[in-house]
């Protein structure tokens, strides 16, 4: 902010945290009933009101071509009559799961008759930075009101015109359920200066999660005085063991890095043990070219990739640091489960890392040593996910320790809260 006073965007962001605080004092007190309730309008409201929403999302995608963008993106940003179906049944899949506002944590009986409880309480405020798909807008609305809070949508400016009018879609369909419709706001503005605002409203936002690739969380991260969660940045790698079973390894390995290469939980590097790598790289090369996949390696992978007539990038620094998002994976030849442990310690995200062994010793020592949010044993990474895991959905994957780690479910989006009854209890 200058010396010169807020500018009017600015104002026009704290104004919108205000009134968010506000709703989420109104929300917080809430029965599960009619948070469900609204959540079940808002969905029908999404299938209703469809055709306004994919004639705001055809403006966004006309900008997005005219100004060249690729066009994996503008599909991503793309809405139809199909895709907004998608999105209300979602809303309605978070109706279904379990509240966890009021649970009880933990309880007891202290030894001078107070009764202690630990309850799940709403964070309060929570505000979303994403990155181009509009479909995030509904999903983070639907968990935040779940979850007994408000939320506060600031989205890419490519999709303004999209989350615009899903935003409106939402608020009315909140009122309608007897919601305060400040309960849901995008965030004025599509300049970074409403985003600079967003990330200072200490006292007024609660927390901030960022959703987007790499340079967007490490922005958030940097320059917010809101608390952050972080979220999403994935160098994940898969380390075949000694005693892995080689067509096992190679299978794991395939999935991990090309199931789904342009997501956080892909597999970027695969480290495999010198005493299996006779046997294990060939099989490894012939499955990767297959699939598409160009390898960064070592002279180890160099040399069995001219022998099997495939060939392999020289890997570098940047390779075991990068996050390609795409058909490449960086590989190394370790020799042995020590040294892949200190590699991984030293250029991983925190992410997911997974190890492919018959050696239970050997998988018991990787993991204890691991410090990410999720390891694999005998499991591909892309596993590590909210709706694989069990958790029906999540806002994102947390690589950092406090509050939340890993997959955030619905008790993420909470906090607690001590509460202590007594009966004339007074402390000597």
């Amino acid at each position: 902010m200058s010396s010169s006073g807020p500018t009017a965007q600015e104002s026009q962001v704290i104004a919108t945290a205000r009134r968010a605080r506000e709703a989420a004092a109104l929300l917080a007190p809430l029965p599960r009933t009619a948070r469900d309730a609204a959540l079940e309008a808002v969905a029908d409201a999404l299938t209703a009101r469809s055709a306004e929403v994919i004639e705001a999302n055809a403006r966004d995608v006309a900008r997005a071509r005219a100004a060249g963008t690729p066009d994996s993106i503008v599909d991503r940003l793309t809405l139809t009559e199909a895709r907004i179906a998608a999105i209300a049944a979602d809303v309605r899949d978070v109706v279904a799961l379990p509240d966890p506002v009021g649970e009880v944590v933990r309880g007891s009986t202290l030894p001078n008759g107070l009764e202690l409880r630990q309850v799940r309480v709403p964070l309060g405020v929570v505000g979303i930075i994403y990155e181009a798909r509009p479909n995030v807008t509904v999903d983070a609305a639907a968990l935040c009101l779940k979850s007994g809070n408000a939320v506060l949508l600031r989205g890419s400016s490519s999709a303004y015109a999209s989350n615009t009018a899903l935003v409106a879609v939402l608020r009315d369909a909140l009122v309608d359920a007897g919601l305060p419709a400040d309960a849901v706001q995008l965030v004025p503005g599509e300049s970074r200066d409403s985003v600079r605002e967003l990330m200072t409203a200490r006292g007024l936002v609660d927390v901030l999660i960022p959703r987007g690739g790499a340079s967007l969380i490490r922005t958030v991260v940097s320059e917010s005085t809101v608390p952050v969660i972080e979220t999403g940045t994935g160098n994940c790698h898969v380390y075949v063991d000694a005693l892995a079973d080689v067509d096992m390894a190679v299978e794991i390995l395939v999935n991990s890095k090309a199931q789904r290469p342009s997501v956080c939980n892909a597999a970027e590097t695969v480290l495999v043990h010198a005493d299996i790598a006779d046997r294990f790289l060939p099989a490894a090369l012939a499955a990767l070219t297959s699939a598409g996949v160009t390898v960064h390696g070592d002279e180890a992978w160099r040399k069995a990739g001219a022998e099997a007539g495939v060939e392999v990038a020289a890997a570098t620094d940047e390779d075991w640091s990068f996050e390609y998002l795409s058909y490449d994976i960086a590989a190394a030849v370790v020799p042995d489960l020590d040294a892949a442990v200190a590699h991984i310690r030293r250029w991983t995200s925190g992410h997911t890392e997974a190890i492919v062994t018959r050696d239970t010793a050997a998988a018991r020592r990787f993991v204890s040593r691991m410090d990410s949010a999720a390891v694999m044993v005998n499991a591909s990474t892309r596993f590590t996910d909210g709706g694989q895991f069990g958790f029906g959905a999540e806002i994102g994957i947390s690589t950092q320790k406090l509050h939340a780690r890993g997959p955030m479910g619905l008790p993420e989006l909470t906090s607690t809260t001590y509460v202590v009854t007594g009966d004339g209890h007074t402390r000597g």
